[in-house]
């Protein structure tokens, strides 16, 4: 029997993915808990294994396309079973009686009195008549406008040499990597990527890329080929969110929308870090210190001050605050196609080593996409540093449902008056943002001074 393959629950804030690249294709075998599809969220690309063996009779998403989770994507069974309740959106008409010929991907239709020509998962039938006239099916049609690209080169292994769906997607997955700005230049039309282009491993940039010449034999737009070194200035690039991108900027704008964000700024005498990480850094090798940093330090420290603010570890849903016992501590991680967060669960039992081999472990896991759900979920609370850049001080953005983020900036030397005399010493910068609905600025005050003073004596804290 025809299973389908969804998306399954990522966590529980991820109410949608991006389809990125499909190991199997339709017709292919493939087995249960064999790789099926690569999807990404807000914070990493997942890998979506099949529910069952067999052939993948349908897909029912393209590469970019944002799927919500829960959703049909594919279907596993049979050659020439009925997949028509498994079509996302809805089943097809029962009254009709339909059946699927695998050998010619074609779908006779006896309930219209004829015979029409339909691609598996299109939309809307097509007469045989219609269908012949034209080398490529709707759907693959509406796939390559999608992708920019341009059919009229392709081999269609459709009846009679029709380009179906899987062709499009065999000459997408050949055709070479463009840069993002690339890529949307070709997808609003009026240009055409080489197979190679100029950037590194032959990526294609947007110097790279051909206006496209009118059937009808008009002159090519001459505008960005023609300009003068002065107006080539005053060209823009466009570029369309897609992807991590788009969730991304969708996330930030409902966490501003939905919460009331207070940012409390101060600093930490930062002596004490400095003259810890230093003898640190001069310990024994075989001790398995010496690659401990100040952000490590800085966690440890957040770690053993929140459980006594227990109101900034929390979650705030609804009309519901819940204090949380145990610290689960987020830690974002700049990564190339954005910012993922990662979870040290119970940092609060966790020594000084520990934290900064988990920090260090799940930042790489974030780079390089391994990082799984359970990692990226469940956080109270966020640490997110941007002090190695040369920030002083920022506003960094609520991820809700937490109700504290903490930015750190770098150190800066700071005039403080000391017995009558001015000395200059080094300070932390230190950004809390909290959620004014449920924590007031004198809670989220006190916090950062038991952080700042827990930081200016972290030797006495790690010893204790």
């Amino acid at each position: 029997m025809a299973v389908a393959a969804i998306i399954p629950k990522l966590g529980n804030t991820v109410e949608s993915c991006v389809i990125v690249e499909w190991k199997r294709a339709v017709g292919e075998p493939v087995t249960e808990g064999q790789a099926l599809v690569d999807v990404e969220t807000d914070k990493a690309v997942m890998e979506v294994t099949s529910p069952a063996t067999g052939v993948v009779l349908a897909q029912f998403f393209a590469p970019g396309d944002l799927v919500p989770v829960l959703e049909t994507i594919a279907v596993i069974g049979q050659a020439g079973e009925d997949i028509s309740a498994l079509v996302p959106g809805g089943a097809v008409d029962k009254e009709e009686s339909r059946q699927v010929d695998r050998e010619e991907g074609r779908q006779v239709d006896k309930a219209e009195g004829g015979q029409v020509d339909k691609e598996e998962g299109e939309g809307e039938p097509r007469l045989a008549a219609e269908a012949a006239a034209a080398p490529i099916s709707p759907r693959a049609r509406q796939l390559a406008a999608r992708r920019g690209l341009e059919p009229a080169g392709l081999t269609g292994s459709g009846p009679g040499g029709r380009i179906i769906e899987r062709d499009v997607l065999a000459a997408l997955a050949s055709r070479p990597k463009l840069s993002p700005v690339a890529q949307a230049k070709v997808a609003e039309g009026g240009f055409v990527a080489p197979e190679k282009g100029s950037g590194p491993g032959g990526r294609v940039m947007t110097r790279d890329l051909r206006p496209i010449e009118a059937a009808e034999g008009r002159q090519v737009d001459k505008q960005a080929r023609e300009a003068t070194p002065a107006q080539a200035d005053e060209l823009v690039e466009v570029v369309k969110l897609t992807g991590i991108r788009k969730v991304i900027a969708e996330r930030m704008l409902a966490s501003l929308q939905t919460t009331a964000q207070l940012t409390l700024n101060a600093s930490a005498d930062a002596r004490a870090l400095q003259a810890f990480r230093q003898r640190l850094k001069a310990s024994p090798v075989a001790l398995g210190l010496q690659q401990i940093t100040i952000n490590d330090l800085i966690l440890f420290a957040v770690a053993r001050t929140l459980p006594q603010h227990p109101d900034l570890n929390a979650h705030f849903s609804g009309d519901t605050l819940t204090r949380r016992p145990a610290v689960h501590l987020g830690v974002a991680v700049d990564t190339p196609r954005g910012l993922v967060v990662p979870v040290i669960h119970h940092a609060q039992q966790l020594s000084l080593k520990q934290i900064s081999q988990e920090a260090k472990r799940l930042a790489a896991a974030s780079l390089e996409r391994r990082v799984t759900p359970d990692e990226l979920a469940g956080g109270t609370f966020t640490v997110t540093n941007l002090g190695s850049l040369g920030i002083e001080s920022f506003t960094p953005v609520l991820n809700p449902p937490e109700v504290a983020i903490l930015g750190v900036g770098n150190i800066q030397l700071k005039p403080v008056l000391v017995d009558d005399q001015v000395q200059f010493i080094p300070h932390l910068g230190l950004s809390l943002t909290i959620n004014h609905q449920v924590v007031d600025g004198a809670p989220g005050a006190r916090f950062l001074q038991a952080l700042a003073q827990a930081l200016a004596a972290i030797d006495l804290l790690v010893a204790g």
